[in-house]
């Protein structure tokens, strides 16, 4: 029996070219990313193999030179799982625009994906566990495109007015991770960190801003083709109703620190990128940055501010992106997070890489520090 590729399910991605079987009872599939709808981004993929228990697959990617970010796949390894809980780094390479991935696996059903995927049924579970906690309130803010919700959650009662939000781009499924840790630790009213913040803040949580094109599989766009963190700046009911619904909901609390969390797929390594170009920068905004990033640094090995960005000179910054956008409309400390698709290099796993664990805690640790300087945002 031939094996079996898929991806008619939430989030999935991949286009069946050929599947060639081998007399060593190998097989080798080539297959296609899809671009996302109406646009020509493309770069994350998730599929199920079946009918491969104890078969040598190789799976042959072969558009990967034309896909949105092609440095990403140099020292890249695709994720692969057996139980969709625990996704291990695949034998990987990248060569001549291929990304060949090979998996031999012990059961007759395989998942292949970018990242560990974070579907919309997870995303809802996070919302049913989270809203029926103490102190939290939930609101949906509106329906996307596809007729899918948009949820806020609400943490706390302090003056200070923080905003959290993931996952603009779907496919950097590390950010929705990086939420479920915010979440664990804001909803434990056990921690001291969390007890702080809800006292001195409020906090408003976005934990996925892109429902649609988490579910269609995109990498980078909603349902309409649009890159949302280039919207912020003039969103509309039209193109991007999901920054539309977030800007209104912040313009009605006002913000005092925001949060974009995001995944690289070229730079190996967790960063921040800030705001130093947006016309009226002002010099406790850039202290305030500043000390946020180092004290992150100080505080755990996963983060670094040696690889990044270039900074944006002064007044230079695009505004239609929503971290610029933020600190100029509201003189907020805001930040893009960005981790890796890759490993991180500096603390290199040889089993999983980047992964959810390491994602999930490294929101603990942003909320640390966001605690030790609170009062002065």
């Amino acid at each position: 029996m031939s094996i079996s590729i898929s991806s008619g399910f939430d989030g999935g991605n991949i286009r069946v070219l050929s599947i060639t079987d081998s007399a060593d009872g190998g097989v080798r599939a080539e297959l296609e990313i899809v671009t996302d709808h109406q646009s020509d981004f493309y770069q994350w993929f998730h599929f199920r193999v079946a009918n491969a228990a104890g078969r040598d697959v190789e799976l042959a990617i072969v558009n990967c030179a034309g896909a949105a970010y092609p440095d990403g796949w140099k020292n890249y390894r695709a994720r692969v799982s057996e139980d969709r809980e625990n996704w291990f780094l695949a034998d990987t390479g990248y060569a001549d625009g291929t990304l060949t991935i090979r998996i031999a696996p012990d059961s007759n059903v395989a998942w292949v994906a970018y990242f560990a995927p974070y579907s919309m049924e997870r995303h809802h579970d996070l919302i049913a566990w989270a809203a029926t906690q103490p102190g939290v309130a939930h609101r949906e803010l509106g329906l996307t495109l596809d007729g899918q919700p948009l949820d806020l959650l609400t943490i706390g009662d302090g003056p200070k007015q923080v905003w959290l939000y993931a996952r603009q781009h779907p496919g950097e499924t590390m950010a929705q991770w990086w939420m479920e840790g915010a979440l664990e630790r804001l909803c434990d009213e056990e921690d001291a960190v969390a007890r702080l913040l809800r006292q001195k803040a409020t906090i408003h949580v976005v934990p996925n801003m892109n429902p649609d094109g988490s579910r269609r599989g995109h990498l980078r766009t909603n349902a309409a083709g649009v890159n949302l963190n280039r919207e912020w700046h003039d969103p509309t009911p039209e193109r991007s109703p999901e920054v539309l619904l977030v800007r209104k909901a912040m313009d009605a609390t006002g913000v005092d620190f925001a949060m974009d969390v995001h995944g690289d797929e070229a730079i190996p390594a967790v960063f921040l990128a800030g705001f130093e170009g947006i016309p009226s920068l002002t010099e406790k905004q850039a202290r305030l940055y500043a000390r946020y990033r180092d004290t992150l640094a100080a505080r755990t090995p996963d983060f670094q501010t040696r690889l990044g960005y270039p900074t944006t000179p002064a007044g230079k910054a695009n505004l239609s992106m929503s971290t610029n956008q933020l600190a100029e409309r509201f003189g907020a400390v805001a930040m893009t997070l960005e981790m890796p698709f890759k490993d991180n290099d500096d603390l290199p796993d040889a089993d999983y890489g980047w992964s959810p664990a390491r994602s999930i805690q490294l929101a603990k640790d942003c909320l640390a520090v966001l605690a030790e300087m609170i009062d002065e945002i």
